[in-house]
């Protein structure tokens, strides 16, 4: 709705499908100039039905839409096709959203790019494309966008870039991208080292956000976005160089990084541009990598299962070679290119016990065992292990509490340790989330990570600037609730209920070995943990186990909707 303003990286494309990877909603939202491009033609959504005989491309340019051979972009990388296509059209403002050899190949988590970094990583719409023979959809649009008091727009499209780098979150963002949060969540012991052996990373100086100076060359950003949080870095030493990239993001620094404790930044950089080029999910990709190297460890493959590929711990060439091999599904990779659930019934069941995934997608890099809120977010994500759909990030800043009480509309404990009140939060973020993708708005330009960054209130004067329409906050929250009763309805009709909003037994067993006193010997309660999902239920509507009740549907206008008569 909002796409194409000039305010709060107005250009997020949100692309869905039912997930390979999960079977659940597959949905993944991507940055970048793609979605204002396509806006700029003359359409705000695109339906792609049925699959193609040999690969194609969709050409959208002015109101009109073609279907092109793609023959000689299929087997091209993700950066390679753009540049082709631009090529093709000899135009060179053209965006496209693209697949790599990993979609062609249908792993199972492929990606959908544009440009050198923005992805649509999680749930595999990567491999949706890849299935339809779809290679890209390319978009070149010299259209207006109509907005209804531009003048007003403009001026409070200002105010709302102003508010936001005003936050100390978005300044920092400017330096050193999302890579900020590693120092304060690794020091504390919030995230995952040997997959889950540790929730510290001893030698992990070296992935310090100050550490990216020697290799980057300016920081870029998205449409329509003050902050521009990513680096443009190059290698120039090393078998990958030269190389030019774009992140890493904190993602990447835990994949690579973190997750299989490989003490080298020069390695996230070569692993972050490996993934990008092949069209894989960096976060997906890391958390097999990781869970491999421990099944490794504990004699559950060997070398003989790897083909004589050595998984050990920080050893970056076996990263590198892992990551080939899951792009071109050779050899073990292509058991690890189906995902996590798959590849244990592969493997053997002795595996599951370390696998951290929540409805078969993995988890970020984070360690959830200190804090419920974020513990509960992975496990009732619709997603899947999930980090952007309702984590509360704001939870760890010890804010007042009639502070947390004012956004989340009741009672909250402000000790991000604590079980009080964090299905309230949860919930409330869900929400916020729901409606800021579906505006096509950055979500780290919300209350995210800064409390105050704009939010439902704001954007109900970027609406009424842009369309028009006056929908009160209010009703935004009920568009919210109505997005995310949706999305459980359709992982309902697909047989998810609440066994699956669950978490790995490792977070109910083993307690973090390290950390701050306030992160150390923690795990989560499982009695504690089953309260907080029922009030959170409770607050959605929903029935005990976790589905939408009669009442709520109706209250949504939801009572007709398809997927619950089914």
């Amino acid at each position: 709705m909002l796409c194409g303003i000039p305010a709060l990286g107005s250009g997020r494309c949100d692309i869905a499908a039912k997930s390979p990877l999960t079977g659940a909603i597959g949905d993944s939202n991507m940055g970048g100039f793609f979605a204002p491009e396509l806006r700029f033609s003359g359409f705000d959504h695109l339906v792609v039905k049925g699959r193609a005989k040999k690969p194609v491309y969709v050409w959208i340019h002015d109101g009109e839409v073609e279907i092109r051979d793609a023959s000689q972009l299929w087997g091209r990388d993700t950066f390679e096709t753009q540049t082709m296509i631009r090529e093709i059209h000899r135009d060179d403002e053209i965006q496209s959203m693209v697949i790599g050899v990993a979609g062609e190949n249908l792993v199972r988590f492929a990606n959908v790019r544009n440009g050198m970094k923005n992805s649509a990583g999680r749930t595999g719409m990567g491999c949706v494309m890849g299935s339809k023979k779809l290679k890209a959809v390319a978009a070149r649009g010299t259209m207006n966008l109509e907005f209804t008091q531009p003048d007003k727009l403009l001026e409070y499209s200002r105010q709302m870039n102003e508010m936001i780098m005003e936050t100390r979150w978005a300044r920092a963002q400017s330096r050193y991208g999302t890579m900020i949060i590693y120092s304060n969540t690794n020091t504390t012991g919030l995230i995952r080292c040997r997959n889950f052996q540790y929730n510290l990373m001893e030698k992990g100086d070296v992935l310090e956000c100050e550490n990216m100076d020697e290799y980057s060359v300016g920081m870029a950003g998205c449409y329509a976005c003050p902050v521009q949080c990513r680096h443009r870095y190059t290698l120039t030493k090393g078998p990958y160089a030269p190389l030019y990239g774009e992140g890493p993001e904190y993602t990447s620094q835990g994949a690579f990084g973190t997750m299989p404790d490989c003490a080298s930044l020069e390695a996230v950089l070569v692993a972050n541009h490996l993934v990008n080029m092949y069209g894989l999910d960096t976060l997906e990709t890391g958390n097999m990598i990781a869970w491999a190297m421990e099944l490794y460890e504990k004699g559950i493959i060997d070398n003989q299962t790897m083909g004589g590929l050595k998984l050990e711990w920080g050893d970056s060439e076996a990263i590198f070679e892992l990551i080939h091999k899951i792009a071109k599904r050779e050899g073990f990779g292509s058991i690890l290119a189906d995902g996590m659930r798959p590849a244990i019934e592969k493997i053997g069941r002795e595996s599951e016990y370390y696998a951290i995934h929540v409805k078969g997608m993995g988890n970020l890099q984070s360690d959830e065992r200190p804090t419920p809120s974020f513990a509960l977010g992975i496990a009732t994500s619709t997603r899947g292990a999930d980090h952007l759909r309702s984590r509360p990030a704001i939870d760890l800043y010890n804010l007042p509490e009639n502070m947390l009480e004012e956004i989340y509309g009741g009672p909250v404990s402000n000790d991000y340790t604590s079980y009080e009140g964090k299905s309230r939060m949860v919930r409330w973020q869900e929400l916020l989330y729901a409606v800021v993708d579906s505006l096509g708005l950055c979500k780290f330009q919300t209350v995210f990570c800064a409390v105050h960054a704009p939010k439902f209130e704001e954007w109900t004067k970027l609406i009424e600037y842009s369309t028009g329409m006056k929908i009160p906050k209010k009703e935004l929250m009920t568009a919210g609730e109505r997005i995310y009763t949706l999305e459980r309805l359709f992982n309902n009709r697909e047989g998810f209920s609440r066994s699956d909003d669950t978490l790995p037994e490792r977070y109910f067993k083993e307690p973090t070995p390290l950390g701050l006193p306030i992160a150390k010997g923690k795990k989560i309660d499982r009695a504690k943990f089953e309260g907080m999902l029922d009030e959170y239920y409770r607050l959605h509507g929903w029935n005990k186990m976790g589905e939408p009740r009669k009442s709520t549907l109706k209250k949504l206008n939801l009572e007709n909707e398809p997927s619950q008569l089914l």
